[in-house]
């Protein structure tokens, strides 16, 4: 089963959704293969690495209501053993980290660098809007720094990501993290890790319940052309 992925690297709750999903598959006996898609929360372009709570105060109704965000969302993350840094997390347009993900999709490094970006962004206060800081992550986790700075100054992939990101609006995935199971059955939200499980579980048997139904009709299409 393929589940893709819609998220931003700098949404808390895609980092919990990850991990309870990482959780899942854990423990989850079918064969599933991971793919990460690029939304953004956000593609308005950033001046500046501005203190992401004051980001949010802006956009939410003040300080205050952003504190109380805040506050929520890091007692949520705590309990699935994540640390959200909000003192020290900044702002950030994500279109080339989504971009670098795609190269680390290449080299076999998806999984390794989504985890990085998250951590990067809400625990070491990284801006990954910044293409240096993007590729030094990415020799963090065995890629070749110099070559991912290279890759970000190039067009590469510009086109491709920004067909995703409309890809998604497409879909009418407005909220994020959005999982798609077998490219047809969506889960929005970070699920709990049961949840997921039973999801995977009953799309597996729809998947399986309609490939019977298909060899069926195909056999029986067989056997009037045959007479």
């Amino acid at each position: 089963m393929e589940i893709e992925i819609y998220a931003d690297v700098i949404c808390p709750w895609c980092y919990i959704g990850k991990r309870r999903l990482d959780e899942a598959l854990a423990s989850y006996p079918g064969e599933v293969t991971v793919r990460y898609r690029p939304f953004q929360l956000d593609p308005s372009p950033v001046a500046e690495p501005l203190p992401l709570v004051q980001a949010l105060a802006g956009k939410f109704g003040g300080p205050e209501r952003a504190q109380q965000m805040v506050a929520h969302v890091t007692q949520v993350a705590a309990a699935d053993g994540l640390r959200l840094d909000y003192d020290r997390a900044v702002i950030a347009n994500t279109f080339d980290a989504h971009r670098l993900v795609s190269y680390a999709t290449d080299h076999g490094r998806a999984a390794e660098m989504v985890e990085a970006l998250y951590q990067a962004h809400f625990n070491n206060g990284l801006d990954v809007g910044s293409r240096e800081a993007l590729a030094t992550l990415a020799g963090t986790i065995g890629l070749d720094a110099a070559d991912a700075r290279r890759f970000l100054d190039s067009d590469e992939r510009v086109t491709e990501v920004a067909a995703e990101l409309a890809t998604a609006r497409d879909l009418g995935i407005t909220s994020v993290p959005t999982f798609v199971l077998a490219g047809k059955y969506a889960v929005s939200g970070a699920q709990e890790v049961q949840t997921l499980l039973a999801a995977l579980s009953e799309v597996e048997q729809r998947e399986a319940a309609e490939g019977e139904q298909r060899e069926a009709a195909e056999g029986e299409q067989r056997e009037a052309a045959a007479r």
